[in-house]
């Protein structure tokens, strides 16, 4: 756990991808330590760069042997294997339900491991203009702010915790889930503002695999939703990005 936090601690908040390797965006595993097995294997670190978006513990049937192996992962390859923070991961700050694996642990587990995972990057970068994160764009006034943002801010909650609502709108209050909500004026915007041009996230079950004339992609990697199906997305070396169609969509 100390090795784990000293070199999520170094990375810091935004991840800046290269755009030479083929980066593989990862979904939701959410205790479907399957689904990262298949992920490790079908796309080595050795050859990808590989970003988890988050959601790694819960709902699914091996929370710890998930996280475990993605820890490891991440300490076998820290320039390859990038840990993006999802809501669940911020128990640290923000208490939710369901929540099966953080539930299961004694206080004491649960303080420790939610120190770790509190300093998980935020967001990941691709000079392509791909931005990678759990939930929705914050407001924000350029891309370097994303890595200046506070732990439990209104940036963060909208980072960790924000949905797509696929119609008009800026920011649209609060859900029946209790999650922010956002529509398609607030997404344009921002994303114009930030340079982004294809936003890759995960966090919402119910969204369109695209939204916003297809610049916004929300995955699944994980079969804790039932029989959906596990998908990542991979984005080879010089792929002219403007779409999130541009991307290769791949099941595992």
């Amino acid at each position: 756990m100390d090795r784990s936090r000293e070199v999520l601690k170094e990375e810091g908040r935004l991840i800046r991808l290269p755009s030479h390797r083929a980066v593989v965006f990862v979904g939701d595993t959410h205790g479907d330590r399957n689904a990262t097995v298949r992920v490790l294997e079908r796309f080595p670190p050795e050859e990808h760069v590989l970003v988890f978006l988050g959601d790694y513990v819960d709902r699914g049937p091996d929370s710890p042997g998930n996280l475990a192996l993605l820890l490891e992962a991440k300490l076998a390859h820290p320039g390859s294997v990038h840990l993006l923070m999802g809501n669940h991961e911020g128990w640290a700050v923000q208490r939710f339900a369901p929540a099966d694996f953080w539930e299961r642990l004694s206080p004491s587990e649960a303080r420790g491991l939610g120190e770790v995972l509190a300093a998980l990057p935020f967001a990941a970068h691709h000079p392509a203009g791909a931005l990678a994160l759990h939930g929705a764009l914050p407001d924000v006034a350029a891309l370097a702010d994303l890595g200046r943002v506070g732990l439990g801010s209104a940036e963060w909650r909208a980072m960790a915790w924000g949905d797509w609502v696929d119609g008009p709108g800026y920011a649209l209050g609060v859900a029946h889930s209790g999650r922010p909500a956002f529509g398609r004026d607030h997404f344009l915007r921002v994303a114009d503002r930030l340079g982004i041009r294809v936003l890759v996230r995960s966090h919402q079950p119910g969204a369109p695999l695209f939204l916003y004339d297809d610049r916004c992609l929300t995955l699944f990697t994980s079969r804790a939703y039932g029989d959906s199906i596990r998908r990542v997305a991979v984005l080879q070396p010089g792929t002219p990005v403007r779409s999130a169609r541009d991307l290769d969509l791949v099941e595992v």
